[in-house]
């Protein structure tokens, strides 16, 4: 049962509901187990009154060897029957079931009740469709073979029905002051109760927009603490969110400016009047080759959006990771070849599937290689090598591994190389500084880690080896 019933769910409403609700529904249960309660009250005083009355009517029941006699004078009939409330009757009867004294319509035991003689009993009976009150006695007679004498008494139930009423009086009334009592406690405890969900509600709303500071839990009850820790940790995933979105539009603004300004100096120069064909051809080459590279950086900078878009895990599918780097082997082929290096595959374990978002995968795959490809030196009399390799270590975890035969990567810069837009001083080769980074934020989405390493320690060149390490699932 809802005692207050809302479009939209209120905590309030809901805990007075489910404490109010069972308090009025148990006061009528209570009010009836009251009532049964003074009935059983009332009653005993008037059965030990009838009782005694019938215990005394019992000793004058007189007997010997030939008759049973029942002597009861006047003076004694008149102060049993004096009741100013109730009806009161008697009976007594002889052992062949004769009416010595009282009223002969008085209704008599059940007949398959056990008789047993000088036990008073009491039982509930009906005198002419009035409901009475009985107390009656077996009383042994001479000879000891002979049935033996009844003795009852019966009064109505009026005083026993006043009784109760008062009883239930002075225990219901004093309960409507104490029940409209009781639910203004409740509520006013329940308002005091919730006041601290209204201070927290209060202090977010006083907030400016771009704090994203944690709140602090420890001035709410503990109940609350765990929505409090939830709150802050969504105001801790959106600062990072804003923070990469931040991030994203200014590394594109930064990187998009160069090839952008490289377009339109080339643009200014090609509409010279004093050009020559062969400046505007150089020109054309030059906007191609801006072009190209702008259009590069657009689809890596979007690549490292898409991996670092949410903090939420990515849609896995079952991926054989063999076949992913395979293709991706396949489309970089002609470029190896346009640049003589030995671009080759290996496949060193029977089975190499895993979870994964195979979209994602084949970029990472995509960028290990670009990468290797482009700081690999190669001419045709010394191509270089660039490797790609998937395999199982002892502990059965999957790896993907791409080695070059370039000139490595020093220890100190390769903690800064999975940095957006970081490049090592010295190199020539045509790059956005992104694709380490997409590398390392695909294999976290996965659960992996990215190792970097000398291919040929040693030697010279030393070559650079990445190792990207699924764990067993």
């Amino acid at each position: 049962m809802k005692l207050f019933q809302r479009r939209q769910r209120s905590l309030f409403g809901e805990i007075l509901d489910w404490m109010l609700t069972p308090f009025l529904l148990l006061w009528p249960i209570t009010f009836g187990l009251t009532w049964l309660i003074a009935e059983g009250i009332a009653r005993v005083p008037f059965d030990r009154g009838l009782g005694h009355n019938a215990l005394a009517l019992a000793q004058l029941v007189q007997s010997d060897e030939t008759s049973v006699g029942f002597h009861f004078p006047k003076s004694a009939n008149d102060f049993l029957l004096a009741d100013p409330t109730d009806e009161v009757y008697y009976q007594v009867l002889g052992a062949k079931g004769e009416v010595l004294s009282g009223d002969s319509d008085l209704p008599l035991p059940q007949e398959d009740e056990k008789l047993v003689t000088d036990e008073l009993r009491m039982r509930d009976d009906m005198r002419q469709g009035v409901p009475v009150r009985v107390a009656y006695i077996w009383v042994r007679v001479k000879p000891q073979s002979a049935r033996p004498a009844l003795v009852q008494v019966a009064e109505t139930l009026e005083k026993r029905s006043v009784l109760a009423n008062e009883i239930i009086k002075g225990v219901m009334l004093p309960q409507f002051v104490i029940l409209p009592l009781a639910v203004l406690l409740i509520w006013l405890a329940l308002a005091r109760g919730i006041q601290p969900l209204n201070k927290l509600e209060q202090l977010i709303r006083q907030r400016n927009p771009d704090d994203m500071s944690p709140l602090d839990e420890s001035v709410v009850p503990i109940e609350v603490s765990p929505l409090v820790l939830s709150i802050n940790d969504l105001l801790q995933r959106l600062q990072d969110s804003i923070a990469t979105q931040k991030r994203f539009l200014a590394d594109a603004a930064h990187q998009l400016k160069t090839p952008l300004a490289g377009l339109r100096m080339q643009a200014d120069l090609a509409l010279r009047q004093d050009a020559s064909a062969d400046d505007l051809k150089q020109s054309l080459l030059q906007i191609a080759r801006s072009s190209v590279r702008a259009t590069h950086t657009v689809n890596q900078l979007l690549a490292l959006a898409r991996a670092e878009s949410s903090g939420a895990p990515v849609a896995k599918l079952a991926c054989d990771l063999s076949a992913l780097t395979m293709e991706v082997v396949k489309d970089f082929l002609p470029l190896a070849m346009e640049r003589h290096i030995d671009l080759g595959f290996d496949q060193a374990c029977d089975s190499a599937w895993l979870e994964g978002n195979p979209v994602l995968l084949k970029e990472m795959v995509r960028n290990l290689i670009e990468n290797a490809l482009n700081y690999t030196p190669s001419s045709p009399e010394r191509p270089g090598v660039v490797t790609a390799r998937v395999f199982r270590q002892a502990d059965l975890s999957l790896v993907l591994q791409v080695e070059d035969s370039g000139p490595g990567i020093p220890e100190t810069e390769r903690a800064r190389v999975f940095e957006p837009f970081y490049r090592i001083l010295g190199t020539e080769a045509d790059g956005s500084g992104l694709g380490l980074p997409i590398v390392m934020e695909i294999a976290h989405k996965h659960g992996a880690t990215v190792q970097l390493q000398e291919t040929h320690p040693g030697q010279h060149p030393p070559g650079a080896q990445f190792n990207v390490v699924f764990a067993k699932s």
